[in-house]
């Protein structure tokens, strides 16, 4: 069973010929009309996955005060664009900003803008941060320049990738064509791929994944924090550079084929962190996995903090969060958090665990 997006594409594949996955990726996600992230509401137990600021109010209270030091470190500059990619319901920012109400002058400074394209995600975040007066944008080429602090959670996994597989020919890249019976299906390009030379070598049958949108940004991000100073988070799900396919459909909370339903069905896939942070350009620190980053900005602490005064069920709910967020079994090892940041500021908290975090 197919979709409008789904008939769409394969009249586009029909005319024009197989597309990357890549191609279809962004026109499944971003289509303006039909894609996933235009009509979509995704997040929480009524969409197709739950994310951390989701959670538990710790997540988002945490990378408050981490945002909030890095200000500080930047030498409180009197103006800083505050910007978050893909901010879901708002709920990561409305407890980071909560959390930091007693940095002297932070909130003054901070000029809140949010890159989101889904209109009811953004209708859910308006009433949340309202009272930071936040600026919307489709894309972070429409930030207004300046200092600028930055957090991405789980945003450079939606971008698309392209998928490679190595033959005896050499690279070849995997492609979205069509079946005798006219539905989408998988095959290999004919010859060696254009990318090839930006693969390592492999033996025969190894898979490979590129981001390009992904690589784009994070040098974008590193140019605008090298001109204007700033620091940048991004927390997501990944690797250090590992080789292999990792491009996974959810619906409902359940796993899909990626070809099944265009425009309804989730694609993500696991970022390549050692390559996000070569195309940045500047200082990176880590990755780290999430729950160590957390543990070091004191997760453990705000937990008993919350717990003093919750009821006994609130409080094996908060440890339950907790759990969810910093064990190995479940976010903790999986996520992974990378900094961006400039030249001139001291190292950020989270990436080490000697005194000076």
């Amino acid at each position: 069973m197919t979709t409008e997006l789904g008939r769409l594409i394969a009249r586009r594949i029909a005319l024009t010929g197989p597309i990357s996955l890549a191609d279809f990726m962004a026109e499944a996600l971003g289509h303006p009309r039909l894609g996933y992230y235009r009509k979509a509401l995704p997040v929480g137990a009524a969409g197709d996955f739950t994310t951390a600021p989701e959670i538990s109010q710790m997540f988002g209270e945490l990378l408050g005060a981490w945002l909030a030091e890095r200000w500080l470190a930047m030498g409180r500059p009197s103006t800083v664009t505050l910007v978050e990619l893909g901010p879901g319901r708002g709920t990561l920012m409305a407890d980071a900003l909560r959390a930091t109400r007693g940095v002297p002058g932070f909130h003054a400074a901070i000029d809140l803008h949010l890159v989101e394209i889904n209109e009811q995600l953004r209708a859910l975040q308006g009433p949340a941060l309202a009272a930071y007066e936040p600026t919307w944008h489709a894309r972070f080429d429409d930030v207004p320049e300046g200092p600028l602090l930055l957090v991405a959670n789980e945003f450079f996994d939606a971008l698309p990738v392209r998928q490679f597989e190595k033959t005896a020919r050499g690279w070849t890249e995997r492609m979205v064509g069509l079946s005798d019976d006219g539905s989408l299906r998988l095959a290999l390009a004919p010859g060696v791929s254009p990318f090839a030379s930006a693969l390592p070598d492999a033996p025969v049958g190894a898979q490979a994944e590129l981001c390009e949108a992904g690589l784009a940004l994070a040098s974008a991000i590193g140019e605008r924090l090298q001109r204007f100073a700033g620091w940048a988070l991004i927390v997501d799900y990944g690797h250090d550079g590992a080789l292999g396919a990792s491009l996974q459909a959810v619906r409902g909370h359940r796993g899909a084929d990626i070809l099944d339903r265009p425009g309804e069905t989730d694609l993500s896939a696991h970022v390549d962190f050692a390559a996000l942070a070569r195309a940045t350009g500047g200082p990176t620190f880590g990755p780290v996995r999430q729950g160590d980053f957390l543990r070091r900005l004191g997760i453990a602490e705000r937990a008993k903090a919350l717990k003093a005064r919750a009821t006994e069920a609130q409080r094996a709910t908060i440890d339950a969060a907790s759990a969810r967020l910093i064990a190995p079994d479940q976010m903790g090892t999986l996520f992974r958090v990378l900094a961006v940041g400039d030249d001139r500021s001291a190292a950020p908290a989270g990436f080490s665990d000697t005194p000076s975090d």
